[in-house]
């Protein structure tokens, strides 16, 4: 009897856990759904500046450089070399000297050991820093918009113009604006890898796409009810005189977190600017093949979600925030805890009902054929649904000539994929407790093993 209360217990909270996360996508996929483009406006009013943080990224900086340059020819690239032990650097010297004349709107940071390789935000501080000396004390921070792209990234040519618009940059309230994510490699089988890898590497790269280009737009769409739009760390739009605010007098706008994007955005919100996000834009990146190295960066990323519940106060003192807007932000901060404490009370009932069968098999089927079934039916409905809806609407909206069934086998398919979340969130909290906080470059698909530091996870 003991049992079954406690089996009736643990069903219950995982259906009410359950519950809960379908009611929210219910909420987040109406506005994405009904989303319609805005206008857009004139990028010439301001003034732009992409920041490319580079290590070891010869193999894919040099076709950036010139994709920058030719679709932004008004726009400034800086390079922030991290101490690449490749030819990283030589190639954007290579690239400064058009035709003997140097390029003036090519700009190489560069960054020495021991200073450098210390995170992300570290080498975009830098960047930040070069930044205002170039610029001077007498220039305008309102007009200059820096855009953080990553060193394989593709900003669509119409970026500007859409973060440009009058609801975006146009508003002088608007300290910053993320963009659509998309992974330029979906639909594109791994070359060289064996077949089973081949295909095991375009279901991994697919369910990214789905991810960015539907549940987690569709997040960021909701949070502008919110008023907590949040950065990420590809495509992310942020006006000077913002960065200036929360500079400090140490010139240091990006904090040192593992997630130095979501910590951004969270320094700027609480410091009374408003943010915004586009999916009439977006920038293309290039998604992961490899499980191995997708686990690595999914820990990374959990482990700076874990490192920034120190903002959790800062938050929910903020005269700037409404109360819907602290409670989005502590929800999101705790999905790695919710993740681990699922992880834990989600197996319970069929360990426990295992356990009942093998010591009294006829009894649990009595009691499963007695009505039983009807409640492990719904928990299942219930824990898989806010997951597949994502299936059908992704098919339907980003890649409409697969057919019906596709779409539901996407479903599935993303379903399975965030179950690795509950692996990389222990990873994340294991790492968290040995004390491992620093930061380390994932891999690009493109980069042999030799030489290279992938994340020690």
């Amino acid at each position: 009897m003991n049992l079954q209360v406690l089996l009736g217990f643990t069903q219950a909270l995982a259906l009410t856990m359950s519950v809960a996360f379908l009611t929210y996508v219910f909420l987040i996929v109406v506005p994405f759904l009904r989303h319609k483009p805005a206008p857009v406006g004139d990028p010439s009013l301001l003034e732009w500046h992409f920041l490319v943080p580079c290590r070891d990224e010869e193999a894919v900086i040099g076709d950036t450089i010139r994709y920058l340059r030719g679709t932004f020819p008004l726009a400034h690239v800086w390079i922030i070399d991290d101490d690449s032990d490749d030819r990283t650097a030589s190639v954007v010297r290579a690239m400064r000297r058009n035709e003997g004349s140097a390029d003036k709107h090519i700009h190489l940071v560069q960054r020495y050991r021991p200073y450098a390789r210390t995170g992300k935000g570290d080498a975009l501080n830098a960047a930040y820093r070069a930044l205002r000396h170039w610029m001077g004390r007498h220039a305008d921070p309102d007009r200059a918009v820096v855009v953080v792209v990553d060193a394989d990234g593709r900003p669509a040519a119409n970026c500007l113009t859409v973060c440009a618009a009058e609801h975006l940059f146009g508003d002088p309230r608007v300290g910053a604006v993320q963009i659509d994510v998309r992974m330029i490699n979906a639909g594109r089988r791994q070359p060289g890898a064996s077949r089973f890898k081949r295909w095991t590497g375009a279901y991994l790269v697919r369910m990214q796409d789905l991810e960015f280009r539907t549940a987690i737009s569709a997040i960021q769409l909701s949070r502008g009810y919110t008023g907590t739009i949040s950065m990420g760390g590809n495509g992310q739009f942020t006006r000077l005189s913002a960065l200036d605010s929360i500079a400090g007098a140490d010139g240091t706008p990006w904090r040192g977190s593992l997630l130095e994007d979501f910590e951004l955005g969270v320094h700027l919100l609480t410091e009374g600017w408003k943010t915004g996000y586009s999916r009439d834009t977006h920038v293309d990146q290039e998604a992961l093949y490899s499980l191995r190295r997708f686990l690595a960066q999914r820990t990374r990323w959990g482990q700076g979600t874990m490192q920034c519940a120190r903002y959790v106060r800062r938050i929910w003192d903020s005269e700037h925030l409404t109360t819907l807007g602290a409670a989005e932000m502590m929800y999101y901060l705790s999905q790695p805890w919710m993740q681990l404490l699922g992880s834990l009370i989600y197996p319970i009932p069929f360990a426990m009902l295992a356990a009942r069968t093998v010591g009294d098999p006829s009894a649990v089927w009595q009691w499963f054929t007695g009505g039983a079934w009807i409640l492990f039916a719904v928990y299942g409905c219930f824990g898989l649904l806010p997951f597949l809806v994502w299936g059908p609407i992704y098919r339907s909206r980003c890649h409409p000539e697969a057919g019906f069934l596709r779409g539901i086998a996407y479903g599935f398919g993303y379903a399975l994929y965030i179950y690795t979340f509950y692996i990389t969130s222990w990873r994340a909290v294991s790492r968290l407790v040995r004390g491992r906080n620093g930061w380390a470059k994932t891999r690009r698909n493109t980069e042999v093993a030799a030489g290279v530091i992938a994340l020690d996870a």
